[in-house]
This record gives C-alpha cells, structure tokens and sequence, in this order.
C-alpha cells in the first residue's frame, strides 16, 4: 500500500482470505438505474451485521472500539520513557516496532494512510527509534533522514515537538514558545484567560507551563541526538516558530500582523523573565498545580486524553514528585490502559471511545428491529446511564446553565463532557423508550421547557407517560424502568440548551469558545486553541431535539437552523469539523435539518441532495480522503469507504431518496462489500480530531454505520 501501513491481511494469501466476500450483485455505474431485487439479501445483510455487532459487545454492557490515530502516540510515549531512562525497556522496544512497521516507503511518517509526510510526526518517529538504539546507517533510517530533510528538517517541526526536544536536550527552551504560567492568574472576565481556550488545549497547557517554569533536560550519549536532521546547525536552530500552515485563516479579516505582534510579545517576556522579574511565579505554578489536582479525580487521567497524561507525568516530575508516587503512578497506568499489545508490537490510542460507541451502537441495533426489552439493548442503556456526568466541569464557566448534565466520550472524565456525545445519547436513549402504544405499551411525551408546558399545573414535569400493563405491578416496573431515563435525557436537554453559542450553534466542550485570536499566538501551530459552532455538531443538536419533540419554533432551534444555513458551502455541501468531511456534515446537516422540521423539498436540501449524488462513484459508493482539508478541490473524493458511504446514504434517505437509483446503488454496494462475518473493511480514517493536524480511525465505524443505514433503508421502504 502507499501508505506504507502493514496489515495482516497483506501478508495473507489464503482462500478464506481472498474469499472473505461473495459478490451476489452486479455494480451498477452511475448513470444507470438500479432497480433494488433482492429484499432477502438486504435482510441477511441486516441480520449479520445486526448479530457481529452484538457479539462485540463487553458484558457490563458497553462497545468499545479501537481509536487508531497516527504515529506521534508511540514516538511520544517513547520520548516519555526516554525522560524517565526507559529507552531500552521492553515497551519502548515494542513501540519502535510498530513505528517501523507504519513508515512510510518514502521514508517519513504520515497523519493518515494516503497522506503525506507530516514533519513533527516523522521527526520524533526518528528520534524514537534512534532512542530504542536503531542504527541510523539502516537503510529505513537512512530513508527517514532524507524524506525530512527534504520536508525542511527539525527546524520545520511544530512548537510541541519542540518541547520534547528541548526536554532530551536537543535544543534549548529558549528556542520555545512560552507558555508562561501567569496565564493561570489571569480571571476569568479578562481576555485570554485559560477558559478561553479550548478544553483539550487548556488540559495541555496547564501542565506545559509548570514544564516551563522548571525546563527539565536529559543529556543524551552523543549517538542518541539528531544533528543530521537539522538543514542547518542546531546552534543556529530559529527561535521562533514560523506561522504553522494548518492554521486556518482568520474568519475577521485584519490588516494587523497578530502572528508577529505575539511572536514580539513572546521575545519580551522571555526577557523579561532572563531579567528574574517573575513576582507572581511561585503563586501561578501552586495554581496550576492545584487545578491539575483538582481535575485528576473522576477521570482517567487530566482530560483522559494522551497528551495531558503525558505532559502530567512531565510537570509532577518537575515538582519533585517520585516516579513511585500515586499521582505519577496513576497518570503511567492510564497511559499503560490506551496500549494495544500484538505480539512484539504495541500501538497506543489517544483515549478510549466506549460512550460515542455505546451510543452509535445501540441506535443502530434499535434501527435493526433490537427489541427495547432485548437484553444487550437493557445493559446498554443501564451502562449509558452509568456515564452521566454529575459533576460541575470546566463548562460552567460559560454555559448559561449551572446544572450538571451530559455524557463524555470515555470511560472516566467528568470534567468535560460533550456536546456531541450527550446529543448521541439522548438520542440513543430516545430510541431505547417506547414510542407508540400497540408496540410497547407506552407513549412519552417529553416537556424540555416550561413555556412549551401546556399544563400550567406540571411546570415541574418531565415528560408526560401514558399506557397500560398487564398488572399494576407490571405497571409500576415499567414506570421504575422509564423514569431514570426520562431523568437523563431531559437534564441532557437542558445541558445542551445551556451550551448553546451566541451564534446559534454549538462548539464541542465550551459555550462562546471562539477567540480567534488564540490561534496565533507562537504555542498555537497545531489548529485547535479554540473550540467554536459548527454545522455538524450543530445539526446533530437538532436531529436530537427532534427526537424528544422540542419544537422547531422554539429559539434554541431556530437560532440552530439559521447558524447551519448560514455554514452551507457554495457549491451546496457542509464541512465537517468532527468526520471526514463534506460528506460527513452534508449528512449531518441535512438529517438535522429535515428532522427538525425543514421540507426535504426546501431548494437548498434539494440542492445539498444533488451535491451528494455528483460524489458517488461507479461502484455505487463514496469516499472522501482527509486531504480534502488542506484542499477544498478535492470535497467528496477518495476512496470508497463503509461509514462514509452510510453517511451518504443516510443523508439521501432523509431528504426523501428512498426510492433513488443512488441510494439503491449505495445499498448494493454496502451489501456487496460486506463480509462473511457481517462486517466491512475499511482502511482509510474517516474521523477527525483536528483537521489538517490529527485524524482518527474509528474500528467500529465500519460496522455501526452501515448497519444503521442497511437498517433504515429496510425500514423506510416497507
């Protein structure tokens, strides 16, 4: 492959491996219809995916999937261990394998299969190996130096890997941005103050500038450094970051130069500080230290993300912590707990996923005719309730509503739920309770706001149940099922509704968390200090709220709806902020839309809808390849992939396409790619976590998404 990933499905040549699918349907091209024939495979279909998914499920009741993303998690643990002196143990051994086995041919290392070089990420691949004792006269290595060379060498590296060198010595922390931990002083009704950056960058950080005020640095055996890599001498290595090309532009257009002003701000206070002007340092670490702290319980790990774990262990080492103590010992466990260990290999992931699969998951079963009784769908509700987050968080310090509500994306971290995992949720939770009387017995009817209450007497009610049992002890079970769920959903409703921006939309972890700005300053090259609306977190809000019947005159959606139109492209498609990626929030979008309320006849869904059948390939198909990010052309393009060719589907389906040659290919082509087992192959990443700097690959998405669209297609056309 191109990608220069290995999988062991290359190495293979067995029948069974070529035989993993049976073709039972000719590939219709684009311009011909496709009469849909054969029912019975698309319940067999249904039926396998239906039973692998269910198979996969833990026995607390939860799914769990591997989140695969790219080769600085590895690098990075082992520039970790190399802090610590643990190059040569066993895990930094098993990690430099697994680098090896994801270079690629060209040398360097890459965000995502088909992408290009990325320079920070083969930078420290190089360095990793080289620090697990890999000769740099192999010839992999000899490759790696001259695709970085050639990709402007360690002096092009983002201002992060300029940590990790400065912490091994390889360049001075002069040559760093500051991170200066005054910004913990800063209140929170002043500019720049740490709220004001997104919640995955405060949680980094926040530990950075304790980094900073220590500026740890391990000496390195002369044959461990990187002199080759440098273009230049590392004596002459730039002092400042150069502007990162990922950062997007600015929305407000400026004549000022803000990239400079901030690079002259950073100059000064290092001078300042070479000077010993420091009045407030030791108050501004014991409060970054104490907000570290206060973050560690609930939680699996600061933010239960890889970075902050690995910048804790950094900052807690800096205070004088022992290897030994608990703090540093539960933070090198957390990370211990991301490992995947495959035979002499080890991968890691940057955090887990069970609530965002748990929730997928279980609609798409509910989609596939799962009983709400069926016990797989009982445990997974009773395990989604388990997650909700009690706790005040970082939220309530924007969000217009105090009270604690919401889910986060994994197993443990409380401080920051979601806005599109709650959106998830409540959805999944929806689906989960009865919704007429001849099938289930019994009707909810949510009241989410007490002016859409018409019951002047019940301003306090929840939601209104009606229904019978066989008894009025079965009653009362049914009733003692449905109300911590009816509970959850309505305090998620109202946690959304307190998130929402004054634009209208929804960011994924703040309200209002849109200052532009921070994006230019030097420590900000990597494309995510702020976390603002977008049109596909926005329009899954909405296909939400019409889920518990929120009304689509209400404000909150109204205000929704117009922040999606105004996100719409010229050409008729959405960018997708959270999935890869026009395909992704034109789906999203147009679901919203239409669920909501907007006609699938309104000319833009219309139009949306065109846009969506110009990308579908010849196989019936579509795919869309992460470069679309850093290059708009290429919308709608790449290959052909199971979630993403769902996404479509389930976009043509709610604009009313059910009986379209399209979506008809489409299904073909979903049941024509699906595997003995049930599932489907899916080699490229279709998630993003930044876009143009970190992209995911979801294990799951190729099983829960096709079967949710396989599903509503049987679904809609009965």
């Amino acid at each position: 492959m191109n990608s220069g990933r290995l999988r062991a499905s290359d190495l293979s040549n067995s029948s069974a491996a070529k035989n993993e699918t049976t073709p039972t349907f000719k590939i219709f091209p684009s311009t011909e219809a496709a009469p849909f024939d054969h029912p019975d495979q698309l319940l067999k279909g249904i039926a396998r995916s239906r039973d692998y998914l269910l198979s996969l499920q833990d026995p607390d009741g939860y799914w769990c999937g591997e989140l695969e993303g790219d080769s600085i998690l590895e690098s990075e643990y082992i520039l970790l261990l190399a802090f610590l002196g643990k190059q040569h143990c066993e895990e930094a051994i098993q990690c430099a394998n697994y680098l090896l086995d994801i270079q690629m041919p060209e040398g360097g290392w890459n965000m995502y299969p088909e992408g290009p070089i990325e320079i920070s990420a083969a930078v420290k691949a190089y360095f990793a190996l080289k620090l697990t004792g890999h000769s740099p006269d192999a010839d992999y290595m000899q490759r790696a130096r001259k695709a970085i060379l050639a990709a402007g060498g360690v002096e092009a590296v983002n201002s992060f890997t300029r940590f990790y060198l400065a912490l091994l010595g390889v360049i001075p922390y002069s040559k760093c941005p500051a991170v200066p931990p005054e910004l913990m002083l800063i209140p929170r009704w002043m500019p720049f103050n740490i709220f004001e950056m997104s919640a995955w960058s405060r949680t980094i950080l926040v530990p950075l500038s304790i980094l900073w005020e220590y500026r740890p640095s391990v000496t390195l055996p002369e044959e461990q450094r990187i002199n080759e890599l440098f273009t230049g001498s590392p004596e002459n290595y730039p002092r400042n970051v150069p502007k990162s090309e990922a950062l997007d532009s600015l929305k407000k257009k400026t004549w000022f130069d803000w990239h400079r002003f901030f690079q002259v701000v950073d100059q000064g206070f290092k001078l300042v500080e070479n000077l010993g002007i420091k009045p407030f340092r030791k108050r501004a670490v014991n409060k970054a230290y104490q907000w570290m702290q206060e973050r560690f319980d609930h939680s699996d790990g600061l933010g239960a993300i890889f970075p902050p774990i690995i910048w804790t262990v950094i900052a807690l080492k800096c205070l004088g912590e022992d290897e030994s103590s608990p703090d540093i010992q539960r933070a090198l466990k957390e990370l211990k707990k991301l490992q995947i260990k495959d035979g002499d290999r080890i991968r890691l992931q940057p955090c887990k996923s069970p609530v965002w699969d748990t929730a997928i998951s279980t609609i798409a079963l509910r989609e596939a005719g799962v009983s709400n009784r069926h016990p797989a769908i009982r445990q997974s509700v009773k395990w989604l309730l388990s997650q909700e987050a009690r706790i005040p968080g970082d939220w309530v310090n924007s969000s217009k509503s105090q009270t604690p509500g919401g889910w986060y994306f994994e197993f443990n971290n409380e401080f920051y739920p979601d806005v599109d995992d709650t959106t998830m949720v409540i959805m999944a939770l929806r689906r989960c309770l009865p919704k007429n009387l001849k099938q289930d017995q019994w009707l909810t009817d949510f009241l989410v706001n007490p002016e859409w209450n018409p019951y002047e007497e019940d301003l306090d009610t929840e939601a209104i149940v009606a229904g019978r049992s066989e008894s009025r002890e079965q009653a009362f079970a049914d009733l003692e099922l449905l109300q911590p769920m009816i509970g959850a959903i309505r305090r998620g409703v109202h946690w959304v509704l307190g998130m929402q921006n004054k634009d209208g939309g929804w960011g994924a972890f703040d309200r209002d968390n849109d200052r532009e700005l921070f994006t230019q300053v030097p420590f900000a090259d990597h494309n995510a200090m702020v976390d603002p609306s977008t049109a596909d977190l926005t329009a899954r809000v909405l296909e939400a709220f019409a889920d518990v019947q929120l009304p689509i005159s209400h404000p909150a959606t109204q205000r929704a709806i117009q922040y999606v139109w105004s996100e719409q492209e010229d050409d008729h498609c959405w960018y997708g902020r959270w999935g890869i990626n026009y395909l992704y929030g034109t789906w999203q979008s147009i679901v919203g839309l239409v669920e909501i309320g907007i006609p699938a006849d309104d000319p833009r869904i219309v139009r949306a809808v065109g846009w969506l059948k110009s990308k579908q390939q010849p196989s019936g198909g579509w795919g869309e390849t992460a470069d679309s990010y850093a290059d708009p052309s290429l919308r709608g393009q790449g290959e052909a992939t199971p979630s993403q060719t769902a996404w479509a589907l389930m976009g043509l389906m709610a604009a009313g396409e059910i009986d379209s040659a399209a979506v008809r290919r489409g299904i073909h082509y979903l049941l024509e790619t699906q595997k003995n087992d049930g599932n489907w192959d899916e080699e490229p990443f279709t998630g993003t976590g930044f876009p143009k700097v970190f992209y995911l690959k979801y294990h799951l998405y190729r099983t829960y998404f096709p079967l949710m669209a396989l599903a509503r297609f049987e679904r809609l056309r009965r």
